[in-house]
């Protein structure tokens, strides 16, 4: 069967009406859900922190690349904190290691909201570790940096 060029044009249009058509309920539908602020983010990191950190004030965390296990001191939430894509929602942090307040770990956070609504952490990653330079000391050296809300390792060894 062949399609007539009225027919085709009238798929054509229908095909453009149905995905603006998803495209509008989809941002309708996004408005709908509410607001999440900066407060928000920094609200349920202390929440999962208090939850984490153990009595003796130390997070606990592996670290694959060295194949260690990690007692740090929490220090702050850096600003800003910020929504990456799909409602993801993304806070960056610094601890130091125990006793060594010069070696600071950047730790990132990735949270979404659960069922009730609530901001919940889901993924926890090590973005910078300690290094030490014979010229300025400590300085926190970076695994991955972000491309377009995506992590980009920065080095294969």
């Amino acid at each position: 069967m062949k399609i007539q060029p009225v027919h085709g044009l009238v798929i054509v249009c229908s095909l453009m009406w149905l995905l603006s058509s998803a495209a509008i309920y989809a941002e309708v539908e996004r408005d709908a859900l509410p607001d999440v602020y900066a407060e928000d983010i920094k609200a349920a990191m202390h929440d999962h922190l208090a939850e984490v950190i153990g009595a003796d004030g130390l997070f606990y965390i592996h670290d694959d690349v060295k194949a260690a296990d990690l007692q740090l001191r929490f220090v702050q939430i850096h600003d800003p904190v910020r929504e990456m894509s799909g409602r993801v929602f993304f806070a960056c942090t610094d601890f130091h290691v125990d006793g060594e307040d010069d070696k600071l770990y950047d730790v990132d956070f990735w949270l979404k909201e659960d069922q009730s609504g609530s901001l919940k952490v889901f993924q926890t990653k090590i973005h910078k570790e300690p290094r030490k330079s014979p010229l300025f000391g400590w300085f926190k050296y970076p695994r991955y940096t972000f491309i377009d809300d995506d992590i980009e390792y920065l080095y294969t060894d």
